[in-house]
């Protein structure tokens, strides 16, 4: 699991299953970190039945974001912060990110790259979902600062930067689900989750 986060959280580009630790809906009273949580145990605990129980779970944008900015989820280096909100399919991920700290012990002279330097406020919007087993993610868009970086600069700081640590990231990326997760939808503000 920490590698699929790690590579979703490093690349600053959202996933799915940076939401898929835990599901079961926070009531209007309770402690969102404390039910993400309990759905985090109560995954772990279904996924090693034989027969996990299939009823779908959800797990809200606010317990999600709740327990990655807890400290239970290591960032990498350079990332200060990150929250996720859904949409049907959607996830985008509003980041804080020191590229210096991100970049060290890796050099360009590439006049492309610069722009990856310093601190900035980085929004990716990706499509996400898991099937069969799988998790997807498809980057639509990555903007530093509310400027879209092109497509080819991305892929670029992809290969230079973050594939020698990562070597799963992509802009079109897939991955094993954890804990006999078959399905993950991304909705409003939630993502659904089925084991079997």
């Amino acid at each position: 699991m920490s590698d699929a986060f790690r590579f979703l959280l490093a690349f600053l580009l959202v996933l799915a299953f940076a939401l898929i630790p835990g599901t079961v809906a926070a009531g209007p009273n309770s402690n969102p970190l404390a039910s993400a949580e309990r759905q985090l145990a109560y995954l772990d605990s279904n996924g090693k039945l034989p027969q996990p129980n299939p009823a779908p779970t959800e797990l809200t944008e606010q317990e999600a974001n709740a327990y990655v900015s807890s400290g239970h989820v290591k960032l990498p280096v350079g990332v200060q912060s990150v929250t996720f909100q859904g949409q049907p399919g959607v996830i985008t991920a509003n980041c804080r990110v020191d590229f210096d700290q991100l970049k060290v012990g890796a050099h360009s002279s590439n006049p492309l790259l610069s722009v990856f330097s310093g601190i900035h406020n980085v929004v990716v919007v990706a499509h996400a979902h898991g099937a069969g087993g799988r998790g997807y993610v498809q980057v639509d868009s990555v903007s530093l600062d509310g400027i879209e970086v092109p497509r080819f600069v991305l892929e670029l700081f992809v290969e230079k930067y973050l594939q020698p640590k990562y070597p799963r990231v992509g802009l079109e990326s897939q991955f094993g689900l954890p804990d006999r997760v078959d399905a993950a939808v991304v909705g409003v503000h939630k993502l659904t989750v089925t084991q079997k």
